[in-house]
């Protein structure tokens, strides 16, 4: 009996280093593969560790191959502020104060070009980056995007060529596969985590703009911006956050995906300040366990489609409401995130294969990507005059609006985008309120607004806030 259990032992691993090793190309791939160089970014690996032997032993080959393009990212930015005991009186004198965050990133071309974590190097005057052979490089933000939590940075190394990070954007994942996750943990270096990938198409966490890696390789406060990397050593995710009561590592660390990385890094090496986000034009409604029966299906599968914009993209296509949206690119989707997530991967002028079911009939709907209308245009105000919304800027809510500032495109209204310093502020209106009427009269665009405004009473608003109607009178 002791002989068979150490055997046992000995087997277990060997079976699970086996599976690692198995040959990827048997894996069938989603969506084409993208072309070499896209961008000037390296082509993905494709051949494991040298030899069985070695990967028995240990990582080390992917270690040996990922960590040189694993760097440490310093950012400070100086906060003024007064002391709490004299403002609690009304007085005292602001000072500055230099905050620090640490984190980590990725070169992924060999002129310095940089991916990490937006909430690294958010609000920063100065970003510094530590080579894993601990040069230090001055560092420029090329682009931030705060809703994909996605920064890319450039670093000048003169004419050398840096290490690099092959992105697989389009690599087939499954659950269960091994991955190393690489950064700097609390500031304590270069360190490697294993695990495997836990669960993929996460939507129902984080921003709900993509579809996370869950891994249980330990990730930690600092690691943010670190690659998580498959056994070939490609970037197959960018680690983000966490999920954890203590703030440590709990096993449940969330990726982005590296399609969505490489399409912002895309964006910021071509030029771009922001991501040009693609609009669908479309709300989705997941299919639980009544609406599977209502709909007559065998168990639930896909989204209804609740809403279609007029013009839009999806209404081009000949998407209409009631519609199961089943799949999208032939990868499947239960919500508006994964149908959104399928859309950020792809380019403005591509065309997704929309795969859907109505009476009972499958189809498929060709629905090609399109930019969000500024309809009505934004008009922006910043207001005047004896009213509560005194030194608030406010803009026309259109579709495009809304997906600037990640609200929904359907609806209608005068959108609060800053307070400033005047009445406003002072009476707790906040950016992100939508101010729907006034005295009981609806206003939908700016100069409705400033019309009710104009003559001084006692005024009373009705806005929406975090999707809660609230009416308030001064």
């Amino acid at each position: 009996m002791t002989r068979m259990f150490r055997l046992s032992r000995f087997c277990i691993p060997v079976l699970a280093l086996l599976a690692a090793c198995s040959d990827p190309s048997s894996r069938t791939t989603a969506g084409p593969a993208p072309a070499a160089g896209s961008a000037g970014l390296a082509a993905p690996n494709r051949t494991p560790p040298p030899d069985f032997a070695t990967m028995k032993m240990s990582f080390s080959p992917v270690v040996k191959r990922a960590a040189p393009a694993v760097v440490s990212v310093f950012s400070q930015r100086t906060v003024r502020q007064i002391d709490p005991f004299f403002e609690f009186f009304g007085g005292g004198v602001p000072r500055n104060r230099v905050e620090g965050s640490l984190g980590s990133g990725a070169i992924v071309r060999a002129d310095g070009v940089i991916v990490t974590n937006n909430h690294v190097i958010a609000g920063s005057d100065e970003v510094m980056v530590q080579l894993a052979d601990r040069r230090q490089f001055p560092a420029k933000v090329l682009l931030a995007d705060e809703r994909s939590d996605l920064a890319v940075l450039k670093i000048d190394a003169g004419a050398e060529a840096l290490p690099v990070l092959p992105l697989a954007s389009r690599e087939a994942l499954e659950v269960g596969d091994l991955v190393l996750a690489i950064g700097n943990p609390f500031g304590v270096g270069q360190t490697v985590t294993n695990g495997i990938i836990s669960a993929l198409a996460r939507t129902e966490v984080g921003s709900g703009v993509s579809q996370y890696i869950q891994t249980d390789a330990a990730v930690n406060p600092g690691n943010s911006g670190g690659p998580l990397v498959d056994m070939s050593g490609n970037i197959i995710g960018i680690n983000t956050f966490i999920v954890s009561r203590s703030g440590s590592s709990a096993g449940v660390g969330f990726a982005i995906p590296a399609a969505l990385v490489q399409r912002v890094v895309e964006s910021a090496v071509g030029g771009a300040k922001s991501i040009q986000r693609p609009w669908l034009g479309l709300k989705t409604k997941p299919v639980d366990s009544d609406i599977a029966a209502s709909l007559g299906l065998a168990r639930p599968e896909g989204c209804v489609v609740t809403a279609v914009y007029p013009g839009s993209p999806a209404d081009q296509a000949g998407i209409v409401a009631g519609d199961l949206i089943l799949s999208v690119d032939n990868a499947s989707v239960t919500d508006d995130a994964g149908i959104g997530y399928a859309a950020q991967t792809r380019r403005i002028g591509d065309v997704l294969t929309v795969r859907l079911r109505r009476n009972g009939a499958e189809r498929t709907a060709p629905l090609r990507l399109q930019t969000a209308p500024a309809s009505p245009p934004r008009d922006t105000h910043t207001l005047t005059g004896r009213q509560p919304l005194q030194g608030a800027t406010v803009v026309n809510l259109s579709p495009a609006v809304a997906d600037e500032y990640g609200l929904d495109p359907f609806q209608r209204g005068v959108l609060v985008v800053k307070t400033g310093e005047g009445v406003a502020a002072r009476l707790g209106f906040q950016p992100g309120d939508i101010i729907r009427k006034v005295d009981g009269h609806p206003v939908s665009v700016v100069s409705e607004l400033m019309s009710a405004l104009a003559t001084p009473a006692i005024y009373s608003l009705t806005l929406e806030r975090n999707g809660q109607e609230i009416t308030v009178r001064f």
